[in-house]
């Protein structure tokens, strides 16, 4: 059920409804819009008995949810969610460009990508310090040592740092060292994991499983959002299929989906859904063009050294280039939204 207060709510009427919703057993997640507030309610078996609420001071409605998810939907929250990491943000219209190596390997090859990351003008770094690999006789990434060597990344160059917890342990470190933690597609459906993430300090970058359906990937996010953790942000990676033309295929589908159904950003990974460099561009301009808030592109200062995913990183210089093609098609976008806005409200005025 989903308590939608009225556009002049104070604070006092929204913590009063919780409460009620407390006393039956529940929990109220208040979720801010533009607008208004509404509050999602967990926990319940069965229908909720809207009486309880409908005669409470600012409330508006109480509206029962059919649907298998609450909190991720756009009922609840007809507005896009916009989602700090560190000092920037993920959502509201802006194109967020997350680069670096796939695996954090040296101080050095870290601070060269970084380096070129940062004069690009993006904010977010990636890399990885725990390295979830199919054979376990591959490169597992450096842990702690790699976390720290990431922090320093943000303090020399001010970018935040958006880094792979595969365990509560990681969680508890990237949350030590980190801006945002990521879940790997591997581990889209693990649960615990995603219950323990959803009590997290921090967001959460929550990539789509290798297999996964949007319903399956949406309710992978509530399982965050409903231990309390509302700054979760959605990554298309790429899904397994038939085709060998590429290491996965990327499904840009699902990013209208998602904004149709979802007020979570979503963004989108042309690295790890081609798994060739030379189709990260087009995919990336293709991403940018239908609505991605945001791209995670791998980049490595000399990608046949890489110790893992060497064949779909970018070149510094590649990136460089990459990134300003995908702020300009960003700003058509962008500009082309701005003007069927502006038309909508000189249809309403008139």
């Amino acid at each position: 059920m989903l308590i939608v207060m009225k556009p002049d709510a104070s604070q006092s009427d929204i913590e009063r409804v919780v409460q009620v919703i407390e006393r039956l057993g529940f929990k109220g997640h208040p979720m801010p819009g533009e607008s208004r507030t509404a509050i999602g309610i967990t926990g319940n078996r069965g229908s909720v008995d809207p009486t309880h609420f409908e005669n409470l001071p600012g409330v508006a409605e109480a509206i029962r949810v059919t649907k298998p998810y609450k909190l991720i939907s756009s009922d609840l929250k007809p507005g896009r969610s916009v989602v700090k990491v560190g000092t920037a943000s993920i959502g509201g219209g802006s194109l967020a460009m997350i680069a670096g190596p796939c695996a954090v390997e040296t101080a050095e090859q870290v601070f060269a990508a970084a380096e070129a990351v940062a004069a690009s003008g993006a904010k977010f770094f990636r890399g990885g310090a725990f390295k979830p690999r199919t054979s376990p006789y591959a490169f597992q990434g450096k842990g702690e040592d790699g976390l720290k060597i990431l922090a320093e990344v943000r303090d020399r160059f001010g970018l935040n740092i958006v880094t792979e917890a595969m365990d509560e342990h990681g969680i508890d470190l990237v949350e030590k060292y980190g801006d945002c933690i990521q879940i790997g597609a591997r581990n889209m459906q693990n649960f615990s994991l995603l219950k323990y993430a959803g009590k997290a300090s921090k967001p959460v970058l929550l990539k789509r499983g290798l297999s996964a359906t949007l319903d399956e990937f949406l309710l992978a996010a509530e399982y965050i959002m409903a231990e309390g953790n509302y700054n979760v942000i959605l990554c298309e990676r790429g899904i397994r299929t038939f085709a060998d033309h590429a290491r996965n295929t990327m499904d840009l589908s699902i990013v209208p989906a998602v904004r149709r159904l979802s007020h979570l950003p979503i963004i989108i990974d042309p690295s790890h859904g081609t798994g060739h460099n030379y189709m990260v561009e087009p995919l990336a301009l293709a991403g940018t063009a239908v609505g991605a808030d945001g791209l995670i592109i791998e980049v490595h200062p000399c990608p046949e050294e890489a110790l893992c995913d060497g064949a779909q990183a970018l070149t510094t210089d590649q990136f460089s280039k990459l990134y300003s093609k995908v702020r300009q098609v960003h700003s058509v976008i962008a500009a082309q939204n701005d003007t069927e806005v502006l038309h909508q409200s000189l249809e309403q005025i008139a």
